[in-house]
């Protein structure tokens, strides 16, 4: 499937892509403050995209008129989030290479995947979650509406081999309506 923003593509990620995840995803402001190491080699990339990018609602993120994959945007759906509590919850997750920040590509992105998740996969909730110090994430949920819900403290963030803290938001299908005819 593919996904249109006046500025964005979002389609499924390829094999052929693993050079420009590496790109981005090397760069340690990227990585690390979502909970995963920079990568260190192509390969490292390729393997993501078969094992961790591979769910069905995973999207790379793509300028109009450019094939390049820029950042990440999914949707992990029930039993592969431990947020979402049944058939229609899922998680957003997201992350952006750091030469396209401050262009408001992030939350023009994940406005068109929430989007998604409620009128064509009909979920009834979507959450959404930051580490402590995750300013731009924090402020991208605020942008997209998100409602905080509860914070945990002492959670393992294996790939990184730290306990944080981190702050659980959550928009249902209620509230994104509401906010869409507000518009």
């Amino acid at each position: 499937m593919l996904l249109t923003t006046d500025r964005l593509l979002l389609r499924p990620w390829k094999e052929t892509d693993a050079q420009s995840l590496f790109q981005y995803a090397k760069d340690p402001d990227v990585g690390p403050v979502a909970g995963w190491p920079p990568h260190k080699s192509v390969t490292e990339s390729l393997d993501v995209i078969r094992k961790v990018f591979s769910g069905p609602e995973c999207y790379a993120i793509c300028q109009k008129g450019d094939p390049e994959a820029i950042g990440a945007a999914e949707l992990m759906l029930n039993g592969h989030t431990s947020l979402a509590g049944g058939s229609d919850e899922c998680e957003l997750g997201y992350w952006l290479g750091k030469p396209f920040w401050g262009r408001g590509y992030m939350p023009e992105a994940a406005s068109e995947l929430i989007r998604h998740g409620f009128e064509d996969l009909k979920m009834a909730t979507i959450w959404c979650g930051y580490y402590e110090g995750n300013i731009r994430s924090k402020r991208v949920q605020e942008k997209l509406g998100f409602v905080h819900h509860h914070t945990r403290n002492n959670v393992p963030v294996p790939l990184m081999g730290e306990i944080r803290t981190e702050h659980i938001s959550c928009m249902t299908r209620k509230q994104w309506l509401e906010k869409c005819i507000s518009y």
